[in-house]
C-alpha cells in the first residue's frame, strides 16, 4: 500500500508536490510497482487476517485486468446498495468518499491504461481535494452520471462538505465541531425510515464518526424521537441528537432548544441513568449561554446544594456577629502578638459561658439544624433519638456546631464551612466543555447570576465562574460530627438503642462531652416540680381536725352550735354545678397548685423505679407494626417493603435493579436509607460514580436484614 504524506498546501511546497504527483503518474515502473487502496486508514483494521489480505490482492488483480472497468469488489458494492436502496446507479466513489482530520491520502487502484491517458491527472490540485491528495481511476464506471432520489441527494450533499475551505486565496481546516453544525444543518429537517440495529461508539460522536448505515440509522431515530416515540437506541446516538439541541441544530428559538433538550433528557434517562453527569451540566450552560431566567433550573441539584449553603453561611455568620466575632483571621494573626493575653482570656470567658443562649431559642435552633442536616451525610433529623426527644439532641448538636466554629476560627486557616465545603473563587470557564460545541460567533458581553454565590461573566467572548470551588456533595466530616453527637448523648441519658462506636478526634469528644454535660445539668436544675397528693388520706385529715375543733369549744359554744355531726357528714357538700371541691396546697413560694377531683394521681407507695420508663415503647396491636410511612404492614423482623428488599438483594448480587413502577430510584434509595436508619443508624446505600451501592462497612447487616 502506497501512501503520499498529507501536506498543507503552500506556495513553498505546492509545486514540490505537483512534481512528486507527474513523476509517479509518468514513470511506468512506478505505476506497475504502486498499489492504491480504496479505503481510508481510518476504516481499515489494526489487525488483518490472512484471507483479507489474499482478497485484498486478487481484487487488485482482477481490476488491472479489467483495464479500470471495475475498481471495487463485490462485498463493497452489496454495502453501497444497502446504505443507498433508492439509487438508481451507484454513487461515484469520489462523492461518498469524507475528509478526516487523519494526516493521509486517500487514494484508489488506477488502471495502466487511466495513467497513460491522464498522466497529470492531479498535477492541478482541486479547492476541495487540497488538504488530501486523492488519486482516482478515471473509468467510464467512475464518470457516469448518476441518479438518485431526493434523500439521497441530501446526504450525499451533506457528506460533500470539505474540512478545507478557501477564503481570499487561503485556506484553513474546518474543526470537527464547525464541520458538524455545517453538516447538521443541512439535514436538520431530514426524515428518514431506515432503522439500524448495529451499535455505534464513539467519544465526542458526530455525524462524521459515521458510517451510511449508522447515519441513515440515526435519522430514522430522530424522526421517531420528534414524533414523541422515545425508543432505546445506542448512547452515542442519544449525545448527538443532544449535541444538536446545543448548537441550535433544528430548533426555533433557545427557550424551544431548552424545553426539547430538558424533555427529551427526562425521557431517556430511565434508559441511560449515566447520560445525568453531563445533561445537567448542559442544560444550566444552556441557560447561562443564551440568557434564559434561572427560574428554568429549580429542579437542579447545584443550584438546591448553592442555597443550602447560603442558608448555613448565613447562620453561622449571624453566630459569629452575637459572639463578637468582626476581625478577619489575617488581620487577627497579624496582631497576634499585641492581644495574646485578651485572646487567651476571651476563650476562656467563651468557654464558661454557653454556646448557645438558655432556654434555647426552639425556632432558631430547629433553622440551624435544617441547614447542617442538607449537607450532612449523617441525616440527625432522621435519627430516633430525635424522635423521642428533639428537644435534646437539637440542643447539643447546634451547640457542638458552635463550637466547631470557634475552634476552625482559633487553630485553622479557614473557617469551618470553608475546610468543608471550598472557598468562592473565579475560574476561567469553558461552555459546553464537555460536548460538541461551535461558537459561530464571539458572545456579547454579559453577566448572568444564578444565585447569590453563583455567578458567570463574559468579556471579549472569554467566560469566567464564580462560585465555591470545592466538592459539591454532603460533607462526611460534618456527618461525623452529627453523627458523635448522637451517639454520645445517648449513651449519656442511657438511651436503650445505643450507635456504634466510632473513632473521632480528642478535641471533638471532649466538646462534645462538656455541652452533653451543660445541658443535662441545666435541664435538670430547670426540670419542673412534681407534687403528689394522696386523696385516700382526706379523710383522716377531716377526722382530727373535727376532733381538735371540739376540744377547743367551750360549753356555751357547743350549746349555740349545731348538733354535732359524724365526720363522713362535715364533709363539704359540692357546689351547686355538682362538682367536688378542689384540693388546694400551698407551696414554699406561695403558689397554688390546683388540681381536679379526677386527675390521675399517684399513689404514695409507688417510687419513681416502678414507674415506666422515659423511653418506653407504646402499646401496639398485636399481628400490625407501623412502617417507616406510617402504614401499617404485616407483622415481619424486617423493617423493609418486599419491593425494597427486592432493589436492595439485586443491588448486592450487581445485577440489574428492578424498579416499583412510578418510583423513582432516588425516591426508593431515600426510603430505603429511612427504614434502615433505626437498624444500622447511618445511611446504608449511596451514590458513587457507577450509581447506587451498599456501603461496605453495612454490607453484612444489610444481607442479615435481608433474610428474615
Amino acid at each position: 500500500m502506497a501512501w503520499v504524506e498529507e501536506a498543507r498546501p503552500t506556495a513553498r511546497n505546492s509545486d514540490d508536490i505537483e512534481q512528486l504527483i507527474a513523476r509517479i503518474n509518468a514513470s511506468e515502473r512506478l505505476r506497475a510497482g504502486s498499489r492504491y487502496s480504496s479505503t481510508v486508514y481510518r476504516d481499515e483494521p489494526i489487525v488483518r487476517t490472512g484471507r483479507q489480505l489474499m482478497d485484498e490482492r486478487e481484487a487488485g488483480r482482477h481490476a488491472q485486468e479489467s483495464g479500470g472497468r471495475g475498481n471495487r469488489s463485490e462485498r463493497a458494492q452489496r454495502q453501497s446498495a444497502d446504505a443507498w436502496p433508492h439509487a438508481e446507479a451507484t454513487p461515484p466513489v469520489a462523492a461518498r468518499q469524507r475528509a478526516t482530520s487523519r494526516p493521509h491520502v486517500e487514494s484508489q487502484p488506477q488502471s495502466r491504461a487511466a495513467s497513460q491517458a491522464q498522466p497529470n491527472a492531479m498535477s492541478q490540485p482541486q479547492p476541495d481535494a487540497m488538504p488530501q491528495l486523492r488519486l482516482h481511476a478515471q473509468s467510464p464506471a467512475a464518470t457516469q452520471q448518476t441518479t438518485l432520489d431526493p434523500l439521497a441527494t441530501r446526504y450525499h450533499e451533506m457528506r460533500s462538505v470539505s474540512r478545507w475551505q478557501e477564503c481570499n486565496g487561503r485556506g484553513r481546516w474546518l474543526t470537527e465541531a464547525e464541520l458538524f453544525v455545517k453538516q447538521g444543518r443541512l439535514i436538520a429537517d431530514l426524515e428518514d425510515d431506515r432503522p439500524y440495529h448495529g451499535t455505534f461508539k464513539s467519544y465526542f460522536p458526530t455525524y462524521n464518526a459515521m458510517s451510511d448505515q449508522q447515519l441513515r440509522g440515526y435519522v430514522t431515530w430522530r424522526t421517531a424521537v420528534r414524533r414523541g416515540e422515545v425508543q432505546e437506541t445506542s448512547l452515542s446516538f442519544a449525545y448527538v441528537y443532544l449535541y444538536e439541541f446545543i448548537n441550535g441544530i433544528g430548533v426555533s428559538t433557545p427557550l424551544d432548544g431548552f424545553m426539547r433538550m430538558r424533555d427529551f433528557w427526562h425521557a431517556y434517562r430511565d434508559i441511560a441513568p449515566e447520560m445525568d453527569r453531563f445533561a445537567r451540566v448542559w442544560l444550566r450552560d444552556y441557560v447561562v449561554y443564551h440568557g434564559l431566567g434561572p427560574q428554568l433550573l429549580d429542579g437542579d441539584k447545584t443550584l438546591a446544594f448553592d442555597r443550602a449553603l447560603m442558608e448555613l453561611r448565613t447562620l453561622s455568620s449571624q453566630l459569629e456577629e452575637a459572639a463578637g466575632v468582626n476581625v478577619p483571621y489575617a488581620e487577627s494573626q497579624g496582631r497576634a502578638a499585641e492581644t495574646a493575653g485578651g485572646e487567651r482570656a476571651t476563650r476562656r470567658r467563651s468557654r464558661r459561658t454557653p454556646a448557645l443562649p438558655l432556654p434555647p431559642d426552639s425556632a432558631f435552633e430547629s433553622r440551624l439544624l435544617e441547614g447542617i442536616d442538607a449537607l450532612s451525610t449523617y441525616r440527625i433529623r432522621l435519627s430516633r433519638l430525635y424522635k423521642d426527644c428533639p428537644d435534646d439532641l437539637r440542643h447539643v448538636a447546634c451547640a457542638v456546631y458552635v463550637r466547631m466554629l470557634e475552634y476552625y476560627r482559633h487553630n485553622r486557616k479557614s473557617g469551618l464551612l470553608e475546610s468543608l465545603f471550598g472557598e468562592e473563587a473565579t475560574m476561567p470557564y469553558t461552555m459546553f466543555a464537555s460536548a460538541v460545541f461551535y461558537d459561530e460567533h464571539p458572545h456579547p458581553d454579559a453577566v448572568v447570576e444564578l444565585d447569590p454565590i453563583h455567578r458567570y461573566r463574559c468579556e471579549h467572548g472569554l467566560w469566567s465562574c464564580t462560585r465555591v470551588y470545592g466538592t459539591r456533595e454532603k460533607s462526611p466530616k460534618l456527618g461525623a460530627i452529627m453523627r458523635a453527637c448522637d451517639r454520645k448523648l445517648r449513651s449519656a441519658m442511657g438511651y436503650p438503642h445505643p450507635l456504634k462506636a466510632h473513632e473521632e478526634p480528642k478535641y471533638l469528644e471532649r466538646i462534645i462531652d462538656r455541652e452533653i454535660t451543660e445541658w443535662l445539668e441545666w435541664k435538670a436544675a430547670h426540670a419542673p416540680r412534681i407534687i403528689d397528693i394522696d386523696l385516700s388520706k382526706l379523710s383522716g385529715i377531716r377526722s382530727a381536725a373535727a376532733e381538735t375543733r371540739e376540744a377547743l369549744l367551750i360549753d356555751e359554744e357547743r350549746d349555740d352550735a349545731a348538733p354535732t355531726s359524724s365526720p363522713a357528714e362535715t364533709e363539704t357538700p359540692p357546689d351547686a354545678a355538682g362538682h367536688a371541691p378542689r384540693c388546694e396546697e400551698r407551696t414554699a413560694d406561695s403558689t397554688v397548685h390546683e388540681m381536679p377531683e379526677d386527675a390521675e394521681v399517684a399513689h404514695p407507695a409507688a417510687t419513681t423505679e416502678e414507674l415506666p420508663g422515659l423511653f418506653a415503647e407504646p402499646m401496639k396491636p398485636a399481628g400490625a407494626r407501623t412502617a417507616t410511612g406510617g402504614a401499617p404492614t404485616p407483622d415481619s423482623s424486617s423493617p423493609l417493603s418486599p419491593e425494597q428488599t427486592a432493589y436492595l438483594a439485586a443491588l448486592l448480587e450487581g445485577t440489574p435493579t428492578p424498579l416499583p413502577p412510578g418510583t423513582s430510584e432516588d425516591m426508593l434509595v431515600d426510603a430505603i436509607n429511612e427504614a434502615l436508619f433505626d437498624e444500622l443508624g447511618d445511611t446504608a446505600i449511596e451514590f458513587g460514580p457507577d450509581g447506587p451501592q451498599v456501603i461496605d462497612d453495612y454490607e453484612d447487616d444489610v444481607r442479615g436484614l435481608i433474610a428474615r
